[in-house]
Order: structure tokens, then C-alpha cells, then sequence
């Protein structure tokens, strides 16, 4: 999976459409190959993002936990905590 592509699911407060359009946008850029595409393709690339902007935004909205909130603070911070541990 893409590291660029955070988990956005049970998040406080919740994934914008801003993060929602990132994540889709870094997904269509991984599976092209590209990332921006030809003007020949730049129609077919726009549509596949819009695509699955969509389709993030349902399961987002449809998927049910019991689990509390992440914060996304505390979240941040563990991103934080696991790249100094591998970079130094």
C-alpha cells in the first residue's frame, strides 16, 4: 500500500473532502504510474479520481465500529514517534 495514504476511517474529528479527494487522488496517481497524466489521459485520470473519491466517501460514511474515536493528535504523534525511530 501507498505510505502517503493515511487512514482516514473513526477519525476525531472526521476525514475532510479534502482528505478524502488526497487519498483517492494518491490512489489513482499510484495505480497510473504517473503523477499527472498526459493531456491525452487527463480526462480518463480526472474521471478515475472523481471515481474514487466517491466511492471513499460511501464506505466512509457506511462503516460502523464500536471502537472510540482516534485522535488525530495522538495519531500524528505516533507517525512522528515511528519516523524518528527509522530515520534517526
Amino acid at each position: 500500500m501507498c505510505r502517503n495514504i493515511r487512514p482516514l476511517q473513526n477519525l476525531a474529528p472526521p476525514a475532510t473532502p479534502v482528505e478524502v479527494h488526497e487519498a483517492a487522488l494518491q490512489y489513482v496517481r499510484k495505480i497510473a504510474g504517473t503523477a499527472s497524466p498526459s493531456r491525452a489521459n487527463a480526462d480518463a485520470f480526472a474521471r478515475a479520481v472523481a471515481e474514487v473519491e466517491a466511492a471513499t466517501a460511501r464506505l466512509l460514511q457506511d462503516l460502523v465500529t464500536s471502537a472510540p474515536p482516534r485522535d488525530r493528535e495522538v495519531e500524528a504523534e505516533k507517525v512522528r514517534q515511528r519516523s524518528l525511530a527509522r530515520f534517526g
